[in-house]
């Protein structure tokens, strides 16, 4: 089974702590609930911050797994961690050096939460090699990141095959996470690729039955 994290991005923003129980389903549907952190900087759209993440928190106990899609994310690590977040995973294109990269990382250990590391298309899995025994997750972004709905980009299981052999061989013990264009005809491949968290949106949230998709998801 994967560990499903629904992209709470593609919910009905009229009614979160609504949608939010249609995919957690009482600790018995998804484990994780993906927020997508977006500053109109790093990526082009502007999408919630830390007063949504705080207020949803009092309606679920669920994992949040943060996306920052931000710039200098240090600067509000300590922020979101307040907020509710159990996952801190930031872009490694927004530093400039593996410095800046190594102190966000130790940040998020102080605060004795997960961290990861994420990496647009265009980005090798290489750059991640300083900071594979360290992470506690891996974000392969299957698609350009800032906006839902786009097309999988089908180099990305290679991305997913390097980063679990390199777990394998080295036992480490990093999750690898998938965002973008997951859906029922390619979640297989992504799966046997070696990725163990899966991210859906509108795949999840827009679907006739949410249940259904959700369990459909998971059992995979």
């Amino acid at each position: 089974m994967v560990i499903l994290s629904p992209s709470l991005l593609a919910s009905d923003f009229s009614n979160l702590e609504s949608e939010i129980k249609k995919v957690y389903m009482n600790g018995k549907g998804c484990q994780y609930l993906h927020l997508d952190v977006m500053d109109g900087v790093f990526v082009k759209n502007i999408s919630f911050g830390i007063p949504v993440i705080s207020s949803i928190r009092k309606v679920c106990d669920i994992i949040f797994d943060t996306h920052l899609m931000i710039v200098n994310p240090i600067r509000y690590i300590p922020d979101f961690i307040e907020a509710g977040s159990d996952i801190i995973t930031f872009h490694y294109e927004a530093y400039n050096t593996g410095k800046e990269i190594f102190d966000a990382l130790d940040l998020i250990k102080k605060y004795d939460k997960k961290c990861s590391i994420s990496i647009k298309p265009s980005t090798p899995v290489s750059v991640l090699l300083p900071f594979l025994d360290i992470i506690d997750m891996a974000l392969v972004m299957s698609v350009e990141p800032g906006f839902g709905g786009q097309k999988f980009i089908e180099n990305s299981l290679d991305k997913i095959r390097k980063l679990y052999s390199m777990k394998c061989e080295k036992n480490y013990k990093y999750d690898i996470e998938v965002d973008g264009g997951v859906n029922f005809e390619n979640i297989k491949s992504i799966k046997e690729a070696g990725a163990n968290v899966i991210v859906a949106g509108s795949g999840i949230f827009k679907s006739a039955d949410i249940k259904d998709t959700v369990e459909r998801f998971m059992n995979y």
